[in-house]
């Protein structure tokens, strides 16, 4: 980087320079901007360059608004005012002349115009409005560079809205001649998909025309819409595996031009970025990750210049080996190449190695044994950054047996932590292990009373909520539960009685409120007592408001007794006249409780911890009472975003020419207070919700609202990291092996006598490394470990099964992986009933295998809409008859309840098989729900007991649709499982995770799954009136436009894509005007969204809204798809 930075020094003062004689390479010393900085330098105090800074802004404001004032004057003007700005004060009384001499300068005077304009405002600042114009000018101009500039705008600070306006003529400027231009139109259709994906998803194909052109540089852009379109959707994008293989065997070989070399290593920024996106596209392909070994192995034997560019490709490499799918020679070269890195003498390089340590434990927990001396040193490192580097391995490696001491170590340093963000980030993970792998009551106890007190008013408020939380609802043993409250109330008392006033006012909540439900599970501890401690905390002086009243809450269920009454009532003296309402409402609930204690019981009863609260979120018994508002001519309730946006919207600029009228009439519909759906052909083709600008307040310090603040009147705003100067490597090449200690059966071992620090550290390691010899016992912060988790709650909505399965043994498989899971399937029909088989059962024959890798590979837009029942969970036995056909590799069949035959339903995929059990599953659509059907075959010869099956997704309701849950599973026999999922949240894909736990050869095992689904299974036709329609359309308020293509081959292209749109995802046309269509469909029952659509210069402009605001994008993505698709 430094000739980089040498080129930048030399290029600012000719940039700066006001002098226009050629070759000027120095700053004049006649400008105003250079006596302005001698000035400033030449100043002693903060208050002196305040009253120069402000005399200055004075001129220049006087200066810019003169008429008299030349193009010239303006810029040098400018580039003060960005000094002034760099310096943290105001002048936005020049971004308006800054847009102005963007406009009407020469090419010199637009460059500093531009500048300007990009250090003044944000993307969502309302004067670039202004600037729009000027970059369609400037981007139809022959001039290069002026295009380059208005590119340059275009990819920094662009109103989302305005996209449409633009991005025709970025697309043609990626068929420019000049390479530098095509970059740059890259790096602009990158911003525009960061902030609107939507926007072009329609031009995928000429990002892969950049991929493959000539020049490396524009490739290189392209690489970065890739890296992101391929972290949204790796499937989509298999098929360019071996292409950025190939560009990656150029790089490696080094056929890219010498420009691109950085200390004799060629294009290491394109190798970083081509790896990160290997790593994506080979996790969990075997086929892709094939293809990539020998680059990978080519990449790290070339990598052996030692300079600080080779670690980082090394970094992305070991990375990307251990993400892929694995091959045992790579494996073992990133293994040495992270040992290196560990026992080097750098801390840059041993930082690097626990970085990678990190990242690739979850997929050899083994790997840190070898290393566990070193890491034990990093422990006593004298640089911070390697001692949080070495924490945060050692929270990767948690599991119950070295608990305690990794807690131990985390917080001795906390004790010793003076950051702030370092504090928040550990006691958030030592709550997270104290909880899961807690031994005993009273460490779990003593280690989050460590944790609340450390962590002080800093802590995040979700670990004392989740602390409370677990107290409230319990394990599963009842005795447990008695046991643990026993000891947090035994604790909490002793905590009190001491010194109170360095108890930060988190765990004062905390502590009160686990006093006030659980301090009569103690039997002889008085209730006057804990009152009278409790007022010790409302009479200390740094009690907060909340403090106080989380204490008055525990006081009113207390109060019993008249001890207790007299202490409660000398508290209401004090506080039922506070100046604070919500104080003043405890006191007054407290005085009236207190004397009234059957009331006081009724409202808080005993034990009422552990029952689960009814809560009518929908607030049904509010109806009649807006229905009489709404009667009396009260106006609606709007959502908050929902009155952001039309407040925004009224601010907003309108866009309508003025001239155009509706080309519609829909006599029933009116259209007055918002806009009708036909004026979208009227706004040139603009997309996106304007309703984003942001709203601006007064005030009467420095408004800094719409202005990139980077520096201050204290120098430079943002926080710096520390960083080391590291000088020229002489360490060996991290791919050949150190000569260290070897590691046998997880001890060290030394060919002598150890002293006793060694000894210590010894002790330590097998401390802190124990659990790590075998797969089986191992357990990776991120992944289930049931068998280590003590603190395990109740499961209060499972329906699968009540009993807790231990798993010894984990078995996951992803859907992507399986080759065999078909044949290994059951081939029988399944019944209603275990012994009666229905005459008319209809058969579904299982694809094969490559049928179902094909399909695994596609995109899922294929579904239809329908209606089902479910009956729950069947068990069916097979003959040997039926073995032996399917020995024989006949076709394997299975075939769906009776219930749901004759429904919509998806081809049948293998989600996953082992040796005993073979897991498929299709999808099933009702017009209410989606129904998915699981088969479980044990193809094993032993019965498998004890099977419990959970499902579970983030954005999908799911239920089990039976009566009783499944249990065994005799061998060589099916069971059927259905679940209906509902929506909760729309999004383009949706992902169902399964977990199947069971029970064969006296031995517990765990199976994990997935299945996806589109968004178009849970569309559903919704048949509406024109009149409705018009009525809704004004009352939707989240909505989005786009251009999408048209089916042209046909006479009526509109009638054609609407019959498109209507056989592929279910959508009811509504009514076809003319060269105009409307369109209505529901997610599921009740989130309904309408669709204008209007054939426009060729395309279908289609407008989507929806009371759900994530619907319209997500449902246009899938009518994109199909229209392209035809």
């Amino acid at each position: 980087m430094s000739d980089v930075v040498e080129k930048t020094l030399t290029a600012l003062p000719s940039l700066l320079s006001l002098d226009s004689t050629p070759g000027s390479a120095k700053l004049s010393s006649t400008s105003k901007l250079g006596a302005l900085i001698r000035g400033i330098t030449e100043l002693s105090s903060k208050h002196e360059e305040e009253k120069l800074i402000q005399r200055e802004l004075a001129a220049l404001k006087e200066q810019v608004s003169s008429p008299n004032t030349s193009m010239r004057q303006m810029k040098e003007a400018m580039v003060r005012a960005i000094y002034c700005e760099m310096l943290g004060y105001e002048a936005s009384f020049s971004y308006i002349h800054a847009i102005k001499l963007a406009q009407q300068g020469s090419i010199l005077d637009k460059r500093v115009g531009y500048l300007a304009v990009c250090l003044f405002l944000n993307e969502n600042h309302e004067l670039l409005l202004l600037l729009v114009n000027t970059v369609l000018k400037d981007l139809q101009s022959t001039n290069l560079i002026e295009v380059c500039m208005a590119l340059t705008v275009v990819s920094q600070i662009f109103p989302k809205d305005m996209i449409p306006a633009i991005l025709p003529l970025v697309e043609e400027k990626l068929n420019h001649s000049k390479e530098i231009i095509r970059r740059k139109a890259v790096l602009a259709l990158y911003k525009f998909y960061l902030i609107a994906p939507n926007q072009v998803q329609h031009i995928h194909n000429k990002f892969r025309r950049a991929l493959c052109d000539k020049d490396p540089g524009v490739m290189f852009a392209s690489l970065h819409i890739y890296l992101q379109m391929i972290k949204d959707n790796p499937e989509g994008y298999k098929d360019l595996t071996s292409s950025f293989v190939t560009i990656m065997k150029q790089v490696v070989s080094g056929k890219l031009p010498m420009d691109f070399n950085y200390h004799s290593v060629p294009a290491p920024w394109l190798q970083i970025q081509l790896l990160r996106i290997l790593s994506i596209l080979g996790k969990n392909d075997q086929s892709a990750s094939e293809i990539m070994y020998d680059v990978l192995d080519e990449s790290l034997k070339r990598a052996e210049i030692n300079h600080n560019i080779t670690y980082a490709i090394l970094y992305e490499c070991v990375k990307c080996i251990y993400t892929i799918h694995p091959n045992s020679d790579l494996l073992e070269k990133a293994a040495t190449c992270i040992g290196n890195f560990v026992i080097s003498s750098k801390i840059n390089l041993k930082y690097l190695g626990l970085k990678a340590l990190t990242v690739v434990i979850q997929q050899d927990p083994k790997l840190a044994l070898q290393h566990q001396m070193t890491i034990i040193e990093c422990l006593d490192h004298p640089d911070v950054i390697i001692k949080r580097a070495t924490l945060e391995l050692l929270f990767r490696i948690t599991n119950a047996q070295n608990v305690t001491v990794i807690v131990e170590k985390m917080l001795e340093f906390l004790h010793q932590s003076e950051d702030d963000h370092t504090t928040i980030d550990l006691v958030g993970k030592v709550a997270e292990i104290a909880e899961k792998y807690a031994p005993d009551n009273k460490w779990f106890i003593e280690t989050m009373n460590t944790v609340f007190s450390l962590g002080g008013d800093m802590i995040q408020a979700d670990i004392p909520n989740s602390f409370l939380k677990l107290v409230s609802e319990g394990f599963d043993s009842e005795e447990e539960n008695k046991k643990l409250r026993l000891f947090a109330v035994d604790s909490y008392i002793s905590l009190l009685e001491g010194e109170t006033r360095k108890l930060p006012q988190r765990f004062l909540q905390v502590i009160s409120w686990v006093l006030g439900e659980y301090s009569h599970l103690r039997a002889d501890l008085d209730p006057a007592r804990v009152m009278t401690l409790l007022t010790k905390v409302l009479d200390m002086r740094q009690t907060s408001s909340e403090t106080k009243t989380w204490v008055l809450m525990a006081l009113t269920k207390l109060c019993s007794g008249e001890a207790c009454i007299s202490i409660a009532r000398s508290v209401c003296e004090d506080y039922t006249s506070s100046m604070d309402t919500v104080l003043r409402q405890r006191a007054h609930e407290l005085q009236l409780l207190g004397q009234d204690s059957a009331l006081r019981d009724k409202l808080l009863p005993l034990h009422s911890g552990s029952e689960p609260l009814e809560v009518d979120s929908s607030l049904s018994f509010l109806d009649a009472f807006v229905s009489e508002a709404l009667a009396a001519g009260a106006a609606p309730y709007k959502p908050p975003h929902q009155r952001h946006e039309e407040l925004a919207q009224e601010k907003a600029l309108s866009l309508e020419p003025y001239e155009l009228s509706l080309s519609i009439n829909m006599s029933s519909v009116s259209l007055t207070g918002r806009q009708s759906p036909t004026l979208m052909s009227v706004s040139s083709g603009l997309s996106g919700d304007s309703a984003e600008l942001s709203l601006k307040g007064s005030s009467t310090t420095l408004k800094l609202e719409g202005v990139k603040r980077v520096w201050g009147k204290e120098g430079y705003l943002s926080k710096k990291e520390p960083v080391e100067e590291v000088t020229q490597i002489d360490n060996p090449s991290p791919l050949s092996s150190p000569s260290q200690p070897t590691v046998e059966g997880g001890t060290l071992t030394t060919p002598s006598a150890t002293p006793e620090p060694e000894q210590e550290k010894q002790q330590l390691a097998s401390s802190l490394f124990i659990g790590l010899g075998s797969q089986s016992s191992v357990c990776l912060m991120g992944k289930s470990d049931p068998t280590a988790q003590r603190f395990r709650r109740k499961a209060k909505t499972l329906h699968s099964s009540d009993n807790f399965s231990v798993t010894t043994e984990s078995v996951s498989v992803s859907s992507d992986s399986i080759s065999t899971a078909v044949d290994n399937l059951l081939c029988n029909n399944i019944p209603e009933s275990p012994s009666i088989v229905p005459e008319d059962a209809h058969e579904i024959p299982l694809p094969s295998k490559t049928e179902t890798d094909a399909s695994l590979n596609e995109e899922l837009t294929d579904s239809t809409s329908s209606s089902a029942q479910s009956n729950g969970v069947e068990t069916l036995d097979t003959s040997e008859k039926d073995i032996s056909d399917k020995l024989k590799d006949e076709c394997p069949i299975v075939s769906l309840p009776a219930k749901l035959l004759g429904l919509p339903q998806s081809e049948i995929a293998c989600l996953c098989s082992n040796q005993i059990v073979d897991l498929s599953a299709c999808h099933v659509e009702k017009d209410d729900c989606v129904v998915i059907v699981i088969f479980i075959s044990n193809s094993s010869d032993i019965d498998n007991e004890n099977m419990d099956l959970q499902l579970s997704s983030e954005q999908l309701e799911v239920s089990l649709l039976s009566e009783s849950p499944l249990r065994d599973i005799a061998k060589h026999s099916v069971a059927v499982c259905q679940y209906s999922l509902t929506v909760k949240r729309p999004v383009i894909h949706f992902e169902v995770v399964g977990i199947l736990s069971y029970q064969s050869s006296l031995e517990n095992q765990e199976v994990e799954f997935s299945y996806k689904l589109p968004l178009t299974s849970f569309i559903r036709p919704w048949a509406v009136s024109t009149e409705q329609y018009g009525t809704m359309w004004l009352a939707f308020s989240n909505d989005t436009k786009q251009n999408l293509a048209l089916v042209t081959e046909a006479p009526d292209p509109l009638t054609d894509s609407l019959n498109v749109l209507k056989k592929k995802l279910g959508l009811h046309v509504v009514e076809i005007i003319g060269m105009e269509g409307i369109v209505a469909c529901r997610l599921g029952q009740d989130h309904p969204c309408l669709l204008h659509c209007r054939v426009h210069a060729g395309a279908l402009a289609i407008w989507l809204r929806s009371p759900v605001p994530e619907l319209p994008d997500c449902l246009l993505y899938h009518c994109q798809r199909a229209l392209e698709e035809g």
